[in-house]
């Protein structure tokens, strides 16, 4: 079913000069992956060079605000679902956030919702260093279709997020080294090569994060 333009103008991600997140490059620190790991100074990591990496960023008012229903329309996310990552919430936690935090992809997007709390997604640049991006209520994220990422809780150790997904969800990740995949391959030929071909420099800074959300 054809999608009106206005339902399309109002799923729009947002853009550089609306945008709340905060993103920054990862130190190298072997502490606690709950902990932010900005480096000193900090090396922020703009809504620009995410877009430029397939990922999207919206910022709504709670499940009532016309931007869901418009986005889930817009981009045929079907199926919807809400999960709660706590120690008291999640079955097999340790387990489950150990899996999380491993290095890996899947066949389709991945989108999220933050209905309560926070967590980290951290994102492959393109020269293989880590980007952390700070989730909080009211972001809305979708990572593209073969991109190596993990997830963590920060140390509030909750986080209550909506799952989307187009059709019956398919939740299972492939961990790296997956290469040679054809979801893999299909990120690279998108993201990487047009980003090679165009020579467009990434927009990182040393700036100060965006103030906390």
């Amino acid at each position: 079913m054809a999608v009106s333009e206005d339902v399309r103008r109002l799923a729009e991600p947002d853009s550089m000069e609306t945008s709340e997140l905060d993103a920054w490059y990862m130190d190298d620190s072997e502490d606690d992956q709950r902990s932010p790991h900005r480096k000193t100074p900090n090396e922020a990591a703009s809504l620009e060079h995410l877009k430029k990496l397939g990922v999207l960023y919206w910022r709504l008012k709670g499940e009532q605000d016309p931007k869901l229903a418009a986005i889930r329309e817009a981009r045929g996310y079907s199926y919807k679902d809400v999960i709660t990552v706590s120690p008291e919430k999640l079955p097999n936690y340790e387990q489950k956030i150990k899996s999380f935090y491993e290095e890996h992809m899947h066949t389709d997007e991945e989108i999220r919702f933050v209905l309560e709390g926070s967590g980290y997604f951290d994102v492959r640049d393109f020269d293989e260093r880590w980007i952390r991006i700070d989730c909080r209520e009211g972001d809305m994220i979708v990572l593209p279709e073969g991109i190596y990422h993990r997830f963590t809780l920060d140390s509030n150790n909750y986080i209550k997020a909506m799952r989307l997904f187009v059709g019956e969800p398919v939740w299972t990740p492939l961990n790296r080294p997956i290469d040679d995949h054809d979801s893999r391959k299909k990120y690279v030929a998108t993201f990487q090569a047009s980003e090679a071909f165009h020579e467009t420099p990434g927009s990182i800074s040393s700036a100060s994060p965006i103030a906390a959300h």
